[in-house]
């Protein structure tokens, strides 16, 4: 076991955790993320739905004879290289097999392509000891700038 099962310090602790990093269109994080919240709260200390969501990148393949894109897209020939629009979502589950198995059967059900690009990374993630009173002047509460400006 890392030295992090027996890690205190007065901020908090760590505790272990998969990561999930899952190529996706960014327009289909939200559906993805609805699907794994029907088996997952994705918890990260008190707040559920916790996922990070990168900037769109690029995703780059060559699909091989037999594959869905040779099958499904007129005129395109195998080995042509593809080129799409990409983030990364990110997600944190328990190290729980169970657990992995529903999130996988529901990421890979709302995922768009039949052979997504996921990652899975053993982590440890923080978690804070907790007071939403703190004098902390460093939190949103008390620095005067509140929280940013939401996306959406």
């Amino acid at each position: 076991m890392s030295d992090l099962a027996t890690y205190k310090a007065k901020s908090g602790n760590f505790v272990p955790v998969w990561t999930l990093e899952i190529q996706t269109l960014s327009e289909d994080t939200d559906r993805i993320l609805d699907a794994v919240m029907q088996v997952h709260p994705l918890s990260f200390g008190r707040y559920q739905r916790n996922a990070s969501i990168s900037a769109v990148g690029r995703e780059t393949a060559q699909p091989e004879a037999g594959s869905t894109t040779t099958t499904h897209m007129d005129r395109f020939e195998a080995g042509e290289t593809e080129t799409y629009p990409m983030v990364e979502l990110k997600i944190s589950i328990e190290r729980e097999l169970e657990t992995l198995e529903k999130v996988m059967d529901a990421v890979i059900f709302a995922h768009h392509y039949e052979e997504p690009v996921i990652f899975l990374r053993e982590d440890w993630a923080s978690r804070s000891n907790y007071d939403p009173a703190s004098t902390n002047p460093n939190r949103w509460w008390n620095d005067k700038r509140g929280l940013p400006n939401k996306i959406e």
